[in-house]
């Protein structure tokens, strides 16, 4: 694995794509890119998201993605009128956005200003951690259109939501604000509007000064383990761990530390 960083930053070249990207300091920053639309999610914004999220996971100088929307909205969910048309915006094996079904073994940070509705909600369920602007709102409205939150939704949101409030946020088809996510857990900060971006940034990077294996190894085993049993757990934990603790950067971690200098991950 390369030890070395791009600091400075890697645009994508076509700013008329649906979804920009941008690589700086081990960050993947992703941003929908349909703001007159407010970034309700097409067929095409959906591959061009999987392609980056294969990117994140491929690239060993990328160690964390965050995404985003642009215009001051994170994303109102699928474009409604080409749904009318016939048009899913889904990737085969990756399901809704090209990121529900199949989230990145990388961690994930969603910056979530404005409105995240629907599949929008859903993309947000499907990342790690979630950092609001606080006039974001987050709901799937899909009962009022019809239809049901399918793309994780359903059941998502009782895993890290209160059961009542989950169900509340299913039946009712009502948002729910930034303050009460944060209160019951499914946003890590609140922050001034406008500064979400700012401060995934600022998670990012504390994520991205970790050893990578360790990182990747405790995200896999946290969402793997969700319904073992606490012996099945210890049992099946060295399949995760194991490798970890034989790597060189479980050596490199310790004698950083004696010598008191910045560890130098090599990612084996």
């Amino acid at each position: 694995m390369s030890t070395g960083r791009r600091t400075t930053a890697d645009a994508t070249a076509d700013p008329g794509a649906e979804i920009l990207t941008e690589v700086a300091g081990g960050v993947l920053i992703m941003t929908i890119n349909r703001p007159d639309q407010r970034n309700a999610m097409t067929r095409s914004a959906a591959e061009q998201l999987a392609a980056a999220l294969d990117r994140l996971d491929a690239d060993p100088d990328i160690s964390v993605g965050i995404l985003t929307g642009r215009g001051g909205t994170f994303c109102a969910g699928m474009d409604l009128k080409r749904f009318q048309l016939g048009e899913r915006p889904v990737v085969e094996g990756r399901g809704f956005g090209g990121l529900v079904q199949r989230p990145p073994a990388k961690p994930l940070i969603a910056a979530v200003e404005g409105w995240a509705l629907g599949g929008g909600f859903e993309m947000v369920l499907a990342a790690d951690l979630v950092v609001a602007g606080e006039s974001a709102r987050f709901g799937l409205p899909e009962v009022k259109r019809g239809l049901v939150a399918r793309a994780g939704g359903i059941f998502r949101a009782p895993r890290v939501l209160p059961q009542a409030i989950a169900l509340e946020l299913l039946l009712t088809g009502d948002p729910m604000s930034a303050g009460l996510a944060e209160r019951h857990g499914l946003v890590n900060r609140v922050v001034a509007d406008g500064g979400a971006l700012d401060a995934a940034r600022e998670l990012a990077a504390t994520i991205a000064g970790n050893a990578p294996l360790a990182v990747r190894a405790s995200k896999a085993l946290a969402h793997h383990s969700r319904t073992w049993t606490d012996d099945e757990a210890f049992e099946r934990q060295t399949a995760y761990t194991d490798p970890v603790f034989a790597s060189d950067d479980a050596r490199e971690g310790p004698a950083a530390f004696a010598e008191r200098r910045a560890p130098q991950w090599s990612g084996r």
